[in-house]
């Protein structure tokens, strides 16, 4: 049992998104199916933090679900800036049950053990090079990452995995109340995605302050999972 993260799956069966029109995406389901299918098994947990579906509800992304419903191993959805479906927990949740998808599972203010990890995140907040930072907004999120941090002590000494959707830092600006809650829980691994393109060009990846962190957007995984554990 393995557990893998790939972020921005971006899905679009059933609304009018086409990533293919942008440089790297071409065929990129297919893509992402067979090296999915190559790599993962049944018994494997997979995160994906955030843009999983450009559904605008759970009742157009239901094919989205279907498809990664079908492919091997436990999913663990997200939300990001484009999860337009994403709602209440117990609402999704409810929908996940009722159509029979029983291999995805929500993370929103909780944590779940997988592979002998704690599994924790949030969307987090992105913020443009030299601009002030929204402090409503990155207090509302620090509290949901420190909720799902708190929730993660259940599992006694596991450790714990952060993953958000945006990037906690991005060339040589940081979110230091993302860090801060992130020093006093011992977080020594974050995941993040949400750059694309030419902007991967200058998304940070190695240690700060402790934290290994890494970006796992799937155009810059060339659309493959990448095993952290």
């Amino acid at each position: 049992m393995s557990l893998f993260v790939i972020g921005d799956t971006h899905l679009s069966l059933s609304v009018n998104k086409p990533m293919d029109i942008f440089g790297g995406w071409k065929n990129y389901m297919q893509r992402l199916e067979e090296n999915w299918r190559a790599i993962i098994n049944k018994e494997d947990t997979v995160v994906i933090p955030g843009d999983v579906s450009w559904g605008m509800s759970l009742e157009e992304a239901r094919a989205d679900f279907a498809f990664l419903d079908d492919l091997p191993g436990k999913k663990i959805l997200m939300k990001g800036n484009h999860d337009y479906w994403w709602t209440t927990k117990a609402k999704m949740d409810a929908f996940l049950e009722q159509n029979g998808f029983s291999t995805l599972t929500i993370l929103h203010n909780n944590s779940i053990s997988a592979e002998g990890i704690s599994i924790c995140g949030s969307r987090g907040w992105m913020f443009e090079q030299g601009q002030a930072h929204d402090k409503k907004i990155i207090s509302r999120e620090a509290g949901r990452i420190r909720a799902s941090l708190q929730d993660a002590q259940r599992f006694g000494d596991q450790e714990k995995v952060l993953f958000l959707h945006y990037p906690p830092i991005f060339m040589e600006d940081s979110i230091p109340e993302f860090l801060e809650v992130m020093k006093e829980f011992s977080v020594k691994r974050c995941y993040y995605g949400h750059i694309h393109a030419q902007g991967c060009r200058h998304a940070f990846r190695g240690e700060w302050d402790g934290v290994q962190m890494e970006m796992i957007s799937a155009d810059f995984l060339g659309f493959c999972p990448k095993k952290i554990g």
